[in-house]
């Protein structure tokens, strides 16, 4: 799994300080002094032009994107399971869903693959259809591989581009490939 922020990133010292002591297991939301709380706005995560994009206590808008398809159970459901509990966390979350990955909305693939450890997808499908998440999949993927409109009836899904992917990337604050 790989994670990676929608641009550039810059931190405050005291950022940089919090980010240090997560690593060393404490709570990475907290003021310099080490008190829980807000964090003070010279060190919240800004983007390139120097605004916030958010405060790192707060709830975060999450892309999943998702290549891998019913050849790597195990991996597709744990990109399922990753946004599942991105959303019972209250995060916002679109994911993208490319290469064999597409085949996933088919709804004897969704009723049927479970991953080893990582539960049934028809699971964490049902929660996330149902928090409103919307899936984007890859129009070229899915011409290739034979899934159709039909496939996304009833579905929040819909064809997308990679100009799509590059846009939702951009947008949101995290992106977390499988």
């Amino acid at each position: 799994m790989e994670a990676a922020a929608g641009g550039g990133v810059e931190v405050g010292e005291a950022g940089a300080a919090a980010a240090g002591a997560a690593a060393a297991g404490a709570d990475p939301v907290t003021d310099p002094t080490g008190e829980a709380g807000a964090v003070p706005e010279a060190d919240r995560v800004t983007d390139p032009t120097g605004g916030p994009m958010r405060d790192p206590a707060g709830a975060a808008r999450i892309l999943v994107h998702l290549t891998h398809g019913p050849e790597h159970p195990t991996r597709a459901a744990l990109a399922f399971l990753v946004a599942r509990s991105a959303v019972e966390q209250g995060h916002a979350v679109s994911m993208f869903l490319a290469g064999d990955a597409v085949q996933l909305m088919r709804d004897d693939v969704v009723d049927s693959l479970a991953g080893l450890g990582t539960g049934q997808l028809r699971d964490h499908y049902d929660v996330l259809a149902a928090a409103g998440v919307r899936f984007h999949l890859s129009g070229g993927s899915s011409r290739a591989r034979g899934v159709s409109a039909a496939d996304l009836e009833g579905k929040p899904a819909a064809m997308s581009g990679p100009d799509e992917l590059v846009r939702l990337a951009l947008a949101h604050d995290r992106m977390f490939t499988y």
